[in-house]
């Protein structure tokens, strides 16, 4: 059984049936193995794992998550804060933020996972479990935009991105800072995958807070560290990273 998963899920992940293109290079490097390959090593058909796409010639990665956690990460060791506290965002990240600030990471679906500096809780971010004003140092990326959507159990809500705005905002301390990242480009609802916002959208529903920076990873993949809000407005899937403050 787990030899019939190994070779589905290598047609099927990342992209389906992309691996068909190389599986005769998976074969011959397979035949060349065995025959370099003492005795007593060498791979029968029980022990395929066939891994079809990591042939490239360049490392892959996702340009959102690779610089949003980047930025992130870059804006924390300025800033230095006592606790930073994140809303749903990557787990991988917060793996590695937690080991320079303690963090408290809330999703909607637990994390079950210990480390020391992270406390992780579960929660929605439609109701925060903090009191109005409390938090200084806060997060959330590449989560706004599924709010709603049902994509993650929670309950279908047109309006859900805005609920949740509001409620960062309850939470967030006087003098306290945001940093948010969301698709932009031209609006648009994926149904039930995510939300597309214009940059100026964005800037409206966070409305009582003061934009102190922003970047932006647009359609290339290409990061920019310092950007305009309105070079995003015309863009398809871009990644735009906001840093707000409460007044």
């Amino acid at each position: 059984m787990k030899l019939l998963k190994r070779w589905v899920l290598a047609f099927v992940a990342p992209k389906p049936l992309i691996g068909l293109f190389f599986l005769p290079r998976y074969w011959r490097d397979w035949w060349n193995f065995r025959r370099l390959a003492a005795p007593a090593t060498r791979p029968t058909l029980a022990d395929t794992y066939p891994c079809l796409t990591d042939w490239s010639p360049a490392t892959p990665f996702d340009p959102h998550y690779f610089y949003q956690g980047a930025w992130l990460a870059r804006h924390l060791q300025q800033t230095k804060p006592a606790l930073h506290v994140d809303i749903g965002s990557s787990t991988v990240m917060l793996s590695v933020l937690s080991a320079q600030v303690p963090t408290v990471f809330v999703d909607y679906r637990p994390l079950r996972a210990f480390l020391p500096n992270l406390l992780c809780v579960g929660g929605s971010v439609l109701q925060l479990p903090f009191k109005d004003g409390s938090i200084r140092s806060l997060s959330c990326l590449h989560v706004l935009e599924h709010i709603g959507l049902g994509r993650y159990g929670d309950p279908i809500d047109p309006a859900g991105s805005e609920r949740a705005a509001v409620e960062l905002m309850r939470v967030l301390a006087p003098g306290g800072t945001l940093y948010l990242s969301t698709p932009v480009g031209r609006e648009q609802v994926c149904f039930n995958a995510h939300r597309v916002f214009t940059p100026d959208g964005l800037l409206h529903i966070f409305g009582a807070l003061e934009k102190a920076a922003f970047a932006l990873v647009d359609d290339s993949g290409v990061f920019h560290a310092t950007a305009h809000v309105e070079s995003a407005s015309q863009l398809n899937y871009g990644c735009g990273m906001y840093v707000f403050r409460k007044p």
